[in-house]
């Protein structure tokens, strides 16, 4: 994964990204109390990113060739970021808004992520470059919501610049290690 400069490149944005679903992820609970007024709220947040994910993948799926898989790698981490900002207000229509818009991001990432590996990964390493690239994202999710956690019990808004902030450094390692 390392030798290959897609894969690396991919990855590192991959990871870095899942850091910061993993801060949203971790805001979820108290952004469905403080927003919406539960705690179980916070469910239907997710619920509404999952929903919004599946959906853009469907109408992406309807014009193929609309976008390249690095395209969308690089644009889905800035709607992440553009997202995570807007959940930052703390106000319940726009917290609506971002976690559909997180969703319109997130689910490309991951189809385009999966196009990016297929491409690029030979054909005998193909299953462990999928499934290491799977331990690394999850492992960034972890961090993201491990840090996510305490701060957002003292600034739910600075978790979520935070989770923002992840986005724009993800964006910024797909742009910085060009594939040749």
């Amino acid at each position: 994964m390392a030798r290959t400069p897609a894969l690396a490149r991919a990855t590192t944005a991959s990871v870095i990204s899942c850091a910061g679903a993993g801060a949203l992820t971790a805001c979820a609970p108290l952004l469905g109390e403080r927003v919406l007024g539960g705690s179980g709220e916070g469910a239907m947040l997710l619920s509404g990113l999952a929903v919004s994910a599946l959906a853009a993948n469907a109408l992406l799926s309807r014009r193929p060739n609309l976008l390249t898989p690095d395209a969308i790698m690089w644009c889905s981490t800035l709607v992440m970021a553009v997202a995570f900002a807007l959940a930052a207000t703390c106000r319940p229509v726009p917290v609506i808004a971002a976690v559909l818009l997180a969703g319109a991001g997130e689910g490309p990432q991951l189809t385009a992520l999966f196009a990016i590996r297929h491409r690029e990964a030979p054909v005998r390493l193909r299953g462990q470059i999928f499934t290491t690239g799977a331990s690394l994202k999850i492992t960034g999710f972890a961090a993201g919501a491990a840090v996510a956690g305490p701060l957002a019990a003292r600034s739910l808004s600075g978790a979520l610049l935070v989770a923002a902030a992840l986005e724009v450094a993800a964006a910024l390692a797909y742009a910085v290690r060009r594939a040749p």
